[in-house]
């Protein structure tokens, strides 16, 4: 039997009080402490997890940090969770650790991690980017948009997840906009992409969200912010937005202000059927992240090796995680935008409220 695990930890304090009801009556420092001092440990077991021709279980296992926690605590204590939960998860009998969240956040994204353990480890961060792309195109799609005439925006151009969902762009899209904090790093990217593809798509920098999205068609955000980047303001009328980050990039008044785009959120992936997570984390039965499915298709492949690890991303990776997932029976599910399933009622209203916009 091929065996895995895979890291969880609540995003938000909400996410805390939902387990921990009596905790709401504590000031949010003193729920931090509380739990930052509760060990990591087994959420639960995955099982019936089967393509045609293997079969995985794994688990999920704990750490009781949220995202805030994770930024504004000691890197050293934070990473000694982590490794404690790859102890446990080789304890169990895993041969491949999957980073959830901010966990493949921290630090070097696994590099540490990956060094003091003896299974492998992944971020699953390349199967979220193929994922994140494949749901972008259905989006333009629905909305009659075509990618190839399309300038795209990638917000957090820089980090490893942004700078192959850029050259992905770069395939196919008529102008990149690489948005992100450090101008040297995105000129760097710049050419590196020139040199690639040549000059048959256009590439600028931007340092300035607003500035770097307002003439975008579709914006791929995926930055390792704990707050919201993405503002209702700074986005164009009939845009698509594939929120690939966690904790979200987009602000929740995006869904409240602007009728008139498409938000949807990345790596969303349907799993063969009888898998059972035996845990509610936010999705329908049969969904999953595109991180979680990483983890289990690598073991069903029994591609036990340090998959998507460090800062560093290689798009032929994305190419090779897209035929596993097929071969292994995953695949993007239905769009989802807010946590809720995008149905042809809400297409069909952000069409009518995109003509209403531009109309005025």
């Amino acid at each position: 039997m091929n065996r895995f695990a895979f890291l969880i930890h609540p995003i938000e304090i909400d996410d805390i009080y939902r387990k921990y009801k009596y905790l709401k009556i504590l000031p949010k420092m003193m729920v931090e402490k509380i739990v930052s001092n509760v060990s990591p440990s087994v959420t639960s077991k995955i099982t019936d997890i089967k393509s045609e021709s293997q079969e995985a279980e794994g688990w999920f296992i704990g750490i009781p940090l949220t995202s805030n926690m994770m930024v504004n605590m000691q890197y050293q204590y934070v990473l000694k969770k982590i490794i404690d939960s790859g102890r446990i998860a080789e304890k169990l009998g895993a041969r491949i650790l999957g980073l959830g969240a901010y966990t493949s956040v921290v630090g070097d994204a696994g590099v540490t991690v990956a060094k003091n353990l003896n299974i492998a480890v992944t971020t699953g961060n390349t199967y979220t980017v193929a994922a994140a792309f494949e749901a972008t195109r259905k989006a333009c799609n629905l909305l009659g948009k075509n990618l190839q005439e399309s300038e795209v925006a990638i917000v957090g151009a820089t980090g490893s997840i942004g700078k192959v969902c850029a050259e992905l762009a770069c395939r196919e899209a008529k102008k990149v906009i690489l948005v992100g904090r450090n101008i040297q790093r995105l000129i760097e990217i710049k050419l590196e992409l020139n040199q690639k593809y040549g000059y048959r798509v256009e590439v600028e920098c931007c340092t300035n969200v607003s500035n770097g999205i307002e003439n975008a068609d579709v914006v791929i955000t995926v930055t390792s912010s704990v707050d919201d980047v993405i503002k209702a303001e700074y986005i164009k009328s009939g845009a698509v937005v594939c929120d690939v980050a966690r904790p979200r990039d987009v602000s929740k008044l995006v869904q409240e202000k602007r009728k008139d785009v498409l938000v949807i959120e990345g790596g969303v992936i349907e799993v063969p059927k009888e898998v059972n997570f035996n845990f509610n984390f936010g999705f329908p039965e049969g969904l999953c992240y595109a991180c979680m499915a990483e983890t289990m298709i690598l073991a069903l492949e029994g591609k036990y090796e340090n998959f998507s690890l460090g800062r560093e991303m290689q798009i032929e990776k994305v190419d090779e995680i897209n035929k596993l997932a097929k071969k292994h029976g995953f695949k993007v599910a239905g769009l989802r935008s807010f946590e809720k399933v995008i149905d042809e009622k809400h297409i069909e209203s952000v069409i009518k409220n995109m003509k209403k916009a531009h109309s005025i």
